[in-house]
């Protein structure tokens, strides 16, 4: 199957892409950008590094649209660091960026019958999209987003994604034929502790030292945030996951909304009198299976890049 990640680039979103890299079943077409742990200018520089630096530079990336005056969140730029990436600095990306991410998308769904798209940021780009016809009936998305059963992460009603731009999740829950939601439900039983990230560094490269000093920081900035969990959320490498293995989550099928005013704006709730497309909203998740995928992958990335 083919790939199209949607990334703002921040540190699950790193470790996002690497899982599609070291990932034998995909092949990854490009990667557009959007906002939210950084700017589209800061996470297309970011997503290109990375790409450098995991041996993938001829991946193309096209930024998307951010609204005018768009701010990165205290709390984002605390969780994910300045940059982004923890601090971590690569080596800035040499080629330019590629062109229009709501073009690519729209034609490689026309281009690619196997196609999945991965959202993990705002869905301004994806919601910009669905307005071709032809892509709201036929893309296949897997998106990082929204919690159903469980409280927000930036609001008691509103996970960070959908946040960010409500109306655009919305759109894409009306539109969209083939959604499944990936929220906090599911994401934060996924948990990446410490001691996971030893055989990261055991590999003694480069690309081993970069992913531990991700991990490192990230979960540092949830001992802070949310030291309950003892780890921190592999929130967009499931959504990643589930679209190579939709048997990883068990899902309920719902006529999905988002509220867009008043005071649970950008609660992802489902509402039965909606008539539309039916939203595959993730509830559970094998937790092992998913972590042993996740930690074999990355290892081997790891070892051989």
């Amino acid at each position: 199957m083919k790939l199209i990640l949607d990334l703002d680039t921040g540190i699950d979103d790193a470790f996002a892409l690497a899982y599609a890299l070291a990932s034998p079943e995909v092949e990854l077409i490009g990667v557009t950008g959007t906002y939210g742990n950084v700017t589209v200018a800061d996470g297309v520089r970011n997503t290109r590094a990375l790409l450098a630096l995991f041996g993938r530079p001829d991946i193309p990336v096209y930024p998307g649209p951010s609204p005018e005056g768009w701010a990165v969140a205290e709390i984002s730029a605390f969780i994910h660091g300045a940059n982004g990436l923890g601090g971590v600095e690569l080596p800035a990306p040499v080629a330019p960026p590629a062109g229009s991410a709501v073009d690519f998308l729209i034609d490689a769904v026309r281009t690619h019958p196997d196609l999945v798209i991965v959202p993990t940021g705002a869905s301004t780009s994806i919601a910009a999209a669905v307005q071709d016809d032809h892509f709201a009936e036929h893309a296949r998305i897997v998106m990082m987003g929204g919690a159903l059963t469980v409280p927000g992460n930036v609001r008691p009603w509103a996970e960070a994604n959908v946040w960010q731009d409500p109306e655009a999740t919305d759109e894409v829950f009306r539109r969209a034929h083939h959604v499944t939601m990936i929220g906090l439900d599911v994401t934060l039983k996924t948990l990446l502790t410490s001691s996971d990230v030893a055989s990261w560094r055991e590999q003694g490269t480069e690309v081993g030292e970069v992913l531990a000093a991700l991990a490192d920081y990230y979960i540092g900035a949830y001992s802070t945030t949310a030291p309950h969990l003892g780890g921190c959320g592999l929130h967009d490498p499931l959504a990643v996951a589930v679209a190579i293995d939709p048997s990883l989550v068990t899902c309920l099928a719902l006529p999905m909304q988002v509220d867009v005013a008043g005071e649970t704006r950008g609660r992802t709730i489902g509402d039965l009198s909606r008539q539309g497309p039916m939203v595959n909203v993730a509830v559970d998740v094998d937790v092992e299976r998913f972590l042993g995928a996740f930690m074999t992958r990355l290892t081997r990335l790891a070892a051989n890049t």
